[in-house]
């Protein structure tokens, strides 16, 4: 226990404390401290990666809220993987971030964030993972506060969106604990009765919302633009992936007895695939290099959800090789879009064109993504794809279908951007720009190493970190190597030929790559579709049911107010007056009224005992 505290949890506190304390006359203290809390953090996730240590204290007067540390095999994977992220953003921000507004609290809620990851991925009491997870609200609102000025609406949106979501997450865990009767997440082990589906659509809500995933999904492409580039690599772009799918695992393969054939499955495939198409339809029309990432980075978790959701091995192991594989190459692209915005000064593709001339290494590592995020051999977005669709396939063709689709205008979207960024003509202002400096590029170069790492030798990652988790529902497949089934390849490339052959139509058709999806845009139907798709954000149209929900409670109050302060007031008054007039007519007839009064009174009060 005091290991995994002081490592995991303190230490990292601490030195986040540290770096945003430290003096601003001391140039590079603050990053060498943050360099330091995140080199240290991937050295014991190392360290410790593959032990099996269970710790608790008890906490709670005997409650179940014992304070409960659980190191496994997939806390140490996810734990690890996200260490090593951590540092090489850190690496990346040491260069991006200097001279940038506030660089000491980025430096502060980056750490820290580090500290409350660890925390909620190590956690084996629901409460203990609840109280890590709401820590990352905190840091997830401080990253885009410090953005810019404007950035305080986003900022309150995400906090907004991510704080309802967490509360259905509550709801769905006390149901838990009333069902289970504890709040060990070892220890639950419930089968799907009615009860136990709410609780689990519940806690899902909680799980997906911090992945991304729509309809939680609107706070994210305004984030792209207010906070900070390094954030969206770092939080959207691959840690909420990892936690959020981490424990969207964990409920589906322990706490819960997620089968193929319940309603459940079939609710967590159609989420997977919604999200999946309207994602990438929204990032294939985009103009702005950020903004388009971000939508994919939405997208991508719809084949995390739709794997895990089949509830068949080979989904499974493909939805969580995916969520891997997306923290890899997507961080690598946020990387490449912030090197661009570091040297151009802008990401808006309407201004770029021509940067793979001036900077090559920036542009071979967003190749490498793209085509891993594409899902081309051999990259390894195309392994953990393939296992995605033989998941769904196995299911229903519908999925299968949405998935496939995915890829075509992932492709599709990938050749405008790289088209419209880094091809064409450059013009004469970003002639003399130069490569990205070299602490940027280590980071974009070693993530890029990955994708195609992953890729040849995808055994390691899929057979001993991945299939293991599964335990007995590996059903001792093999899932690793070249995919199985061949017929399933070959669609997927000539999917991929079709996503090619679609761009160069469009270039020819406009005459520039960011014309290149054009034709599919402005078509017919989906035309009016874009074109309503801006009004259709779920948290506007949530604050606008908000506030009319809110007027109409103030006419209610009012009208209660008049009740009780005029009405009631009115009507003394009258009674008062009719009672004078009455005595000033008769004393005895006054007398006679109010015994009549205090009978009627009497007569009610006794009639109801």
């Amino acid at each position: 226990m005091n290991g995994l505290l002081q490592f995991f949890i303190i230490t990292p506190s601490l030195l986040a404390a540290a770096a945003f304390l430290s003096p601003k006359r001391i140039k590079g203290l603050r990053e060498g401290i943050a360099l330091v809390a995140t080199g240290l953090n991937l050295y014991f996730a190392l360290a410790y990666f593959g032990r099996d240590i269970y710790a608790t204290v008890p906490w709670g007067g005997g409650l179940g809220l014992d304070f409960s540390l659980r190191l496994y095999g997939f806390s140490s994977f996810i734990i690890a993987s996200a260490a090593a992220f951590s540092f090489l953003i850190t690496l990346y921000s040491s260069v991006f971030m200097y001279k940038k507004e506030h660089p000491g609290q980025f430096y502060l809620y980056l750490i820290l964030s580090v500290a409350m990851i660890n925390g909620a991925v190590l956690a084996d009491n629901l409460v203990v993972l609840l109280f890590f997870w709401e820590g990352l609200l905190v840091t997830l609102f401080g990253m885009i506060f410090i953005g810019h000025k404007g950035a305080y609406k986003t900022a309150m949106k995400a906090l907004i969106i991510a704080g309802i979501t967490d509360l259905c997450m509550m709801l769905g865990i006390a149901l838990t604990y009333y069902l289970a009767g504890t709040l060990t997440i070892s220890k639950i082990h419930l089968p799907m009765s009615f009860g136990a589906s709410v609780a689990f659509i519940f806690i899902m809500i909680g799980a997906i919302s911090k992945a991304g995933s729509m309809p939680f999904h609107s706070w994210i492409p305004d984030a792209a633009v207010d906070a900070p580039l390094p954030f969206m690599a770092f939080l959207p772009g691959s840690l909420e992936k990892l936690i959020g799918i981490y424990f969207l695992t964990r409920i589906s393969l322990d706490m819960f007895q997620l089968s193929a054939g319940s309603w459940v499955s079939t609710v967590m495939m159609i989420v997977g695939a919604v999200t999946i198409i309207l994602a990438v339809m929204m990032a294939l029309v985009q103009k702005d290099f950020k903004k388009l990432l971000s939508y994919h980075a939405i997208s991508q978790v719809g084949y995390m959800i739709l794997g895990i959701g089949t509830a068949v091995p080979v989904g499974i192991v493909g939805g969580i090789f995916h969520m891997l594989n997306n923290a890899i190459y997507k961080s690598c692209l946020f990387l490449t879009g912030g090197a661009v915005e570091h040297r151009a000064g802008t990401t808006d593709l309407r201004k770029l064109g021509g940067l793979g001339k001036v900077m090559p290494v920036t542009f071979a590592s967003f190749i490498v993504a793209a085509l891993a995020i594409s899902g081309v051999p051999p990259f390894n977005g195309f392994f953990s794809k393939e296992l995605v669709y033989d998941g769904a396939l196995e299911r229903h063709w519908i999925f299968y279908f949405a998935a496939v689709a995915g890829s075509f205008f992932t492709a599709a979207s990938f050749l405008k951007l790289g088209h419209s960024a880094f091809g064409g003509k450059i013009s004469e202002e970003f002639k003399k720009i130069k490569e990205a400096p070299f602490a940027m590029l280590v980071p974009m170069v070693v993530i890029a190493s990955a994708c195609i790492v992953f890729g040849l030798y995808n055994s390691f990652p899929i057979d001993k970190l991945i299939a293991p988790v599964l335990g007995e529902h590996a059903q001792s497949h093999v899932f690793s190597g070249f995919p199985h089934n061949i017929m399933l390849v070959a669609i997927t490339l000539v999917v991929l030929a079709g996503a090619v052959l679609n761009h160069i139509y469009g270039v020819k058709k406009t005459g520039k790559g960011l014309g290149a999806v054009d034709h599919i845009h402005h078509a017919p139907v989906l035309s009016t579709l874009y074109d309503k798709s801006g009004q259709a954000d779920p948290y506007d149209i949530g604050m606008k049911l908000t506030g009319i929900l809110a007027a109409g409670l103030w006419y209610i109050d009012r009208g209660i107010d008049w009740l009780y302060n005029g009405f009631s007031v009115y009507s003394a008054y009258a009674i008062a007056f009719v009672s004078k007039n009455i005595r000033g007519a008769s004393y005895s007839a006054f007398i006679i009224w109010s015994l009549i009064g205090a009978a009627a009174v009497l007569a009610m009060m006794f009639g109801k005992s």
